[in-house]
């Protein structure tokens, strides 16, 4: 079975958002002294990510995507979103990084269900992705979009939450062996 459209445009904004965002974050933050994003940027680029992404997903702004333009702006504003999301949770340090994992949370569950609904919709949801000439229906393409969506993601969530926990708990830890 071939990648139809849909499903190929899922994997980009997956590898923008999920890979290439979070470890340019990550290299960013390393590299360069990135000052600590408050609490309300943190929600604010959590918000800016999750409206950003199911707005481009929308069918009636999802039809236009295959306009160069609009394509352009599409993958350009989802991975400027992404990166600042992932700046403002890398940046979390100390007892705020429960701020992180509360934006992982609900950004992941939020990403996951935009994949669920396009696995489970009964039809087509966007009309602008032309039947595919390799013999696989739209309906698939969707389907499998989806799919690669709600595997992906949560992967991509729950692993740097482990890491992000694994950071607070070792600092705990020195904290505590210090003060003994």
């Amino acid at each position: 079975m071939s990648l139809g459209p849909l499903t190929l445009l899922m994997g980009t904004h997956i590898l923008m958002m999920n890979v290439a965002a979070p470890v340019l974050a990550l290299a960013l933050g390393r590299m360069m002294s990135i000052p600590i994003a408050s609490g309300a940027a943190l929600a604010g680029a959590t918000c800016f990510q999750i409206g950003l992404l199911w707005i481009w997903h929308a069918p009636g702004v999802m039809s236009g995507a295959h306009v160069p333009a609009a394509h352009a702006a599409m993958q350009v504003s989802l991975l400027a979103a992404a990166l600042w999301f992932w700046l403002a949770v890398w940046s979390q340090i100390g007892a705020a990084r429960w701020r992180s994992l509360f934006a992982l949370l609900v950004t992941g569950k939020l990403f996951c269900l935009l994949g669920a609904l396009l696995v489970f919709a009964p039809r087509l949801l966007n009309s602008a992705h032309a039947p595919i000439s390799s013999g696989a229906t739209t309906i698939e393409d969707q389907q499998l979009a989806g799919l690669l969506m709600l595997a992906a993601c949560p992967l991509t969530y729950v692993l740097a939450g482990i890491v992000i926990s694994a950071r607070w708990i070792g600092e705990l830890a020195a904290a505590d062996a210090v003060s003994k």
